[in-house]
């Protein structure tokens, strides 16, 4: 059974959260990150506050392929979660994007591929690869954006149609991930996320829209919605993520090499707009609301097609999103100077 895991980018909220877990089961635990994030260095002086002695934290970045290979070294299993995560930081600066996302993530996979344990590498990629889906049927639903023909959501077998420089660097590392387990025998396994959300998770404009409007609501800030707000979008709480990651440690015989896409499914989809009334109604007042607009390669839809994770990970999400933005706004609310 392994007990050594590696988390580039574990100073994240997905990564700290993972790390937390891992640290809470015994195993031991490296956590990876450049520390470049908004809220990093306090989500590791969470983890430090936890006092579990199997936790290390290594400062390093993943476009040092040598520093890369040391801390993988040991490992076991190694989660690949760093990234340029910005659409609109891509458009930006697409070089510093595509080193980071698809460079970056080939050194995780040649150092793996060097480890002599030959660990597992599971890998966060995006719904993002499957670009703005402008040929998938909509229609308009009370008040919300929905797909006529596909009322599970989208699967696995949609075509990769890579739409911004993220998705395209994000999409080359997803392949890349997946055909390092047919030519060279990796034990990988690629998660496209949906919006995953939870506390430790310092949420911007630019990503990470769950937490962004539950910080703005609790500090009374205004929002500004990109697109009409019909939008609708599958969420996940990172606790149900982590438990899919982990069911995919233990059935690696079965989902090496395969890709999944990993949200809160039909179940859990949500309008911008219906997240904004949810939080309205937590506050009893209404939020300031501007519109901006439509964003390159913004999907009208995304609701994650998870009947493949059920059938080969027995996983299904057991979060609601009631019960998910209260864990949320009560953890802003207990660190509001985290956000001043």
């Amino acid at each position: 059974m392994p007990n050594r895991v590696l988390i580039t980018g574990g100073a994240g909220f997905i990564g700290s959260n993972l790390a937390a877990y891992y640290v809470g089961k015994g195993w031991e635990v490296i956590v990876y990150d450049n520390l470049c994030r908004r809220g990093s260095e306090r989500n590791v002086t969470w983890l430090a506050s936890l006092g579990k002695p199997n936790l290390t934290v290594v400062t390093g970045d993943i476009r040092d392929y040598e520093g890369l290979c040391k801390a993988a070294s040991g490992a076991d299993v190694v989660y690949h979660l760093a990234a340029q995560v910005a659409v609109t930081t891509s458009v930006e600066n697409p070089r510093e994007d595509f080193m980071v996302n698809a460079l970056g993530t080939l050194n995780v996979l040649e150092a793996a591929r060097r480890a002599p344990a030959s660990p597992i590498v599971i890998y966060a990629s995006t719904n993002k690869v499957y670009g703005g889906l402008d040929d998938v049927a909509l229609v308009n639903v009370k008040g919300r954006y929905a797909y006529r023909d596909h009322d599970q959501g989208i699967s696995e077998e949609f075509l990769l149609d890579f739409h911004s420089p993220y998705a395209c660097s994000k999409g080359a590392a997803d392949q890349y991930t997946r055909d390092y387990a047919r030519i060279y025998d990796l034990k990988t396994v690629v998660f496209r996320q949906s919006c995953i959300y939870g506390p430790h998770q310092f949420g911007v404009e630019d990503q990470g829209w769950v937490a962004h409007f539950v910080i703005s609501a609790v500090l009374g800030r205004p929002i500004t919605i990109y697109g009409d707000g019909r939008q609708v979008r599958d969420v996940l709480h990172v606790r149900d993520l982590i438990e899919a990651f982990d069911r995919a440690v233990e059935r690696i015989a079965v989902c090496c090499g395969q890709a999944y896409n990993l949200g809160g499914g039909p179940g859990n989809a949500v309008s911008l707009l219906e997240l904004i009334h949810r939080l309205e109604a937590m506050l009893d007042r209404a939020i300031p609301l501007t519109f901006g607009d439509w964003r390159p390669g913004d999907q009208r839809v995304y609701i994650s097609d998870i009947r493949k994770a059920r059938r080969d990970l027995g996983w299904k999400p057991r979060i609601a999103i009631d019960d998910g933005l209260k864990e949320l706004w009560g953890w802003v609310e207990t660190n509001k100077e985290l956000f001043q």
